[in-house]
């Protein structure tokens, strides 16, 4: 089943959860379902997906598993964070012709009442960017990093996932800060691009065998910040040269997303608990908008600031029509994107 690539008001095409999948997802657990364009009421707006952002956490949100907020039920369509543009306003505040960042999901079109609804600069140049370095996971990078990690100039600071749309902020906003940046990615290419674009000081491909010694050599002073959003054999390599009073923000476990099981091995729980007894390790687990939401007018400003100068660089990875979400979803948590991956569902008008 597949759906015409242009999007037409009349109607609503909807990526919908079809079935929960049991560790990595396919296909079959997503329907493709068209509708009719939804009405907004006396209250509310209806928005015009332009760009869907795909994140991680959305495969959680897959999972009937308890977490943090609600799992997504058999036949809702996928969650997702957009930029949208106003088709049609009765909500103060928001015209015809804005471009907001929305919580919209997979679909070409909503209705909202303005709740939780940014709105964006109609004339910037890149409206996607509303979903990378200026959008959630930008904010995510740059308050996890400047609140629990709490940089100070001369440490040393690892980030895996470094190229991706969190990592590469939490790296370049920790060189502004004064510290020894050290990135984990996979493969050349993208830790050429965390060291010669992003400024990183060093970028180690966790694909290599000799990884851990790698990122040994590579933190010769120990690690004051690891930034965690990835786990598994990067935070094995990364523990034990935590130096005392280490701070490692956890916004993500991207490497576990697909597990069935606990990992084959020894159980490591008690070692890790030493070492945050004996190195009084800070370890802190955060929701972006629960925690700093309130924070977030004041980040636009200081990142789209550096943004505009060139003094923080991003990257995308863009796939082009709504019915290619699935496959790039796929691709991003095998770590096959480079860059923040977006879906380009239709133009700015």
């Amino acid at each position: 089943m597949s759906f015409d690539n242009t999007q037409n008001q009349q109607q609503n095409r909807q990526i919908k959860l079809a079935s929960r999948p049991h560790g990595t997802p396919t296909s079959d657990n997503f329907e493709l379902a068209t509708s009719d364009t939804p009405t907004p009421n006396d209250k509310q707006m209806l928005l015009r997906t332009v760009y869907l952002s795909l994140d991680p956490y959305m495969r959680g949100r897959m999972s009937d598993a308890k977490s943090y907020t609600d799992p997504l039920q058999i036949g809702d369509v996928m969650t997702g964070g957009t930029v949208a543009q106003v088709v049609e306003s009765n909500v103060d505040g928001f015209a015809e012709g804005d471009l907001v960042v929305s919580n919209s999901g997979w679909q070409d079109y909503s209705v909202s009442d303005g709740e939780g609804v940014l709105k964006l600069d109609k004339d910037m140049p890149h409206p996607s960017y509303g979903l990378g370095v200026l959008g959630m996971p930008g904010f995510t990078g740059y308050m996890g990093l400047t609140d629990i990690g709490k940089p100070q100039e001369g440490e040393t600071l690892v980030v895996a996932a470094a190229t991706g749309p969190v990592g590469a902020t939490v790296g370049q906003v920790g060189k502004k800060l004064g510290v020894r940046a050290v990135g984990v990615a996979g493969g050349a290419e993208k830790c050429a691009y965390a060291v010669n674009e992003l400024g990183f000081d060093a970028c180690i491909d966790h694909h290599a065998e000799d990884f851990a010694e790698q990122l040994s050599n590579a933190c010769p002073d120990g690690i004051d910040i690891y930034y965690e959003n990835v786990g598994g054999k990067v935070f094995d390599a990364v523990l034990p040269l935590l130096n005392a009073h280490a701070r490692i923000p956890v916004c993500g476990l991207v490497s576990q997303y697909n597990a069935t099981d606990l990992p084959d091995g020894k159980d490591r729980l008690g070692m890790l608990m030493g070492q945050v007894l004996a190195n009084r390790l800070t370890v802190k687990g955060f929701i972006i908008f629960e925690e700093y939401g309130d924070h977030y007018p004041e980040f636009l400003k200081t990142m789209g600031q550096w943004v505009e100068s060139g003094d923080i660089k991003t990257k995308e990875h863009q796939a082009d029509g709504l019915a290619q979400a699935p496959q790039a979803f796929f691709d991003m948590l095998e770590g096959k994107n480079f860059g923040k991956t977006v879906v380009k569902v239709a133009d700015v008008k």
